[in-house]
């Protein structure tokens, strides 16, 4: 459990931190004023907080998931649904208890249910495709083998590299995909 735990921190940490860096740095080379670093700071601190729930979650679900023999295909859509589904607890939890002190933070509705739920679909597939990863369990079937497999001698830095790469894979697959589906001003990121 502190493997778990310890993951989930490192990711929201890492999506606190890559948030808020992101904003700063686009602040800094546009000279946008209307970038509020407050807001996108408590922003950052949201979703990094999501982000805890569904990176703890994703190694025992895998591990849980595999130990019941599940084809790739079923550990992948698990995946995908178990850590979009926390990924969206942590928004709804976050978005009730940090509306009352952070004042950036809106506090739950269904408009932002809708958005929240979009974003943790896109997130979902992150971790699904970050199950590719794995070259070892079932490779006859894990049709990401030969895109982000990471096989036996990969160097650790490599290695890093396509997991990162695993997960934007994933992401942006979803997410191309309900900007095709959702109308314009729907999604998440409108």
């Amino acid at each position: 459990m502190s493997f778990a735990l310890t993951t989930g921190f490192g990711d929201g940490l890492g999506v606190l931190a890559g948030h808020t860096l992101f904003y700063s740095i686009k602040k800094a080379v546009t000279n946008d004023d209307s970038i509020n670093m407050t807001a996108e700071a408590q922003t950052g601190f949201l979703l990094g907080s999501a982000a805890f729930c569904s990176g703890t979650v994703w190694q025992p679900l895998v591990n849980a998931l595999q130990g019941a023999e599940l084809s790739f295909n079923q550990v992948f859509c698990g995946t995908w649904v178990g850590c979009g589904l926390a990924f969206y607890a942590g928004l709804r939890m976050g978005r009730t208890i940090f509306s009352g002190f952070m004042s950036h933070i809106p506090e739950p509705t269904y408009e932002n249910s809708k958005a929240d739920a979009s974003l943790s679909v896109a997130i979902g597939s992150a971790t699904a495709f970050f199950v590719g990863t794995d070259a070892v369990y079932l490779p006859s079937q894990n049709f990401l083998i030969d895109i982000v497999g990471i096989k036996d001698g990969t160097p650790d830095l490599l290695g890093c590299a396509i997991a990162g790469s695993s997960t934007s894979l994933g992401f942006v697959a979803a997410q191309s995909g309900l900007n095709m589906i959702y109308p314009a001003k729907k999604c998440w990121n409108d």
